[in-house]
């Protein structure tokens, strides 16, 4: 690894063993969370879809599209789950961690094109050629059971980025920092199916109290624009991870702060970090040690300050020592 002011490194800790609990806790945690989406959006996704074809409602097809277009996003999860989990090769080093980020940034922009999209363009062409409601009970019926089953979905995406959650930290804050897409991804789809349920119903309502057919089709309106502004985040979220994202400013605080507190260390240059998957990361350190050292004491020092980082971070796999540094400690 090399940049404009250094050499090849001269030697990598040895990794860490991962967390076995933080790494149970993930994988199972993460998944758990996608089958419930799964369970929850192919139910509503049908019955939404029998209710807008009785009712003739824009507002419910345009909620049916987004169920039907959330469950096939969580099936892409789960295939990003599924391909991040290989072991590293010879042609990705690193391992395939940053697959489960390719697959959920697909996922927003699913949710861009076929979701919002759809939606707007659906609601759109109903507001060209409005049509009266029929029997709108049933939209009511569906929204309401629909309300319930995204709600236990949103619920075990919750309670999933909870353990996650630092001390006075917003779920929104733990969403920004969260680096584990499936469990975001899940809490921002479930997030905006509630809001978009709550317009569907607000939409069917007005038209029935105004008599205005017009209503109900503006309401898939916004629902596609909600959807828009959905994916706009999902791609800024899970961008940010697959480009490169780092460990996070209060971690490489405290990471530097390890390296600092060591009698073996004299100066601590650039520390930089690169998050490779949801439970996996690295780190390089250009480090000066004290100059007295021998080569032995230099690997001990190594030995030391890894085992300390991987207990901290378990997450942490890598960690590279800048040469030059070294070899000015050892002259």
């Amino acid at each position: 690894m090399t940049d404009s002011n250094t050499k090849q490194p001269l030697q990598e800790a040895p990794s860490a063993p991962a967390a076995e609990d933080g790494k149970d806790a993930k994988g199972g945690g993460s998944k758990k969370v996608i089958y419930a989406a799964i369970v929850a959006n192919l139910g509503i996704a049908v019955s939404k879809f029998v209710v807008a074809g009785i009712t003739g409602s824009a507002a419910m097809a345009a909620e049916g599209i987004h169920s039907a277009v959330d469950t096939g996003n969580e099936l892409l999860l789960l295939v990003g789950e599924r391909r991040s989990t290989r072991p590293a090769d010879a042609r990705h080093p690193f391992g395939y961690g940053k697959s489960l980020y390719f697959w959920a940034l697909l996922v927003a922009l699913s949710v861009f094109a076929l979701g919002g999209g759809l939606s707007i363009y659906h609601g759109v062409d109903a507001l060209r050629h409005p049509e009266p409601l029929r029997d709108p009970l049933w939209n009511y019926v569906v929204l309401g059971v629909s309300a319930l089953f995204e709600g236990y979905s949103w619920n075990v995406s919750r309670k999933e980025l909870n353990k996650r959650r630092k001390p006075g930290a917003s779920l929104w804050q733990t969403v920004r920092a969260s680096k584990d897409a499936s469990v975001f991804t899940v809490f921002i789809e479930d997030s905006t199916a509630l809001i978009g349920l709550a317009i569907a119903a607000l939409g069917i309502l007005l038209g029935q109290v105004f008599d205005n057919p017009y209503c109900d089709p503006a309401a898939s309106v916004l629902v596609g624009l909600l959807l828009v502004g959905a994916a706009f985040t999902l791609a800024r979220e899970t961008g940010g991870l697959l480009v490169g994202e780092s460990i996070g400013a209060d971690a490489t605080r405290r990471v530097r702060r390890i390296f600092e507190d060591d009698a073996a260390i004299l100066e601590v240059g650039a520390l930089q970090s690169m998050q490779l998957g949801p439970d996996e990361a690295l780190v390089t350190v250009a480090v000066k040690f004290r100059r007295e050292m021998r080569i032995g004491e230099v690997e001990a020092a190594i030995a030391r300050l890894e085992a300390a980082v991987a207990a901290a971070y378990p997450h942490i796999r890598h960690v590279y020592f800048e040469s030059s540094a070294l070899r000015s400690s050892m002259r």
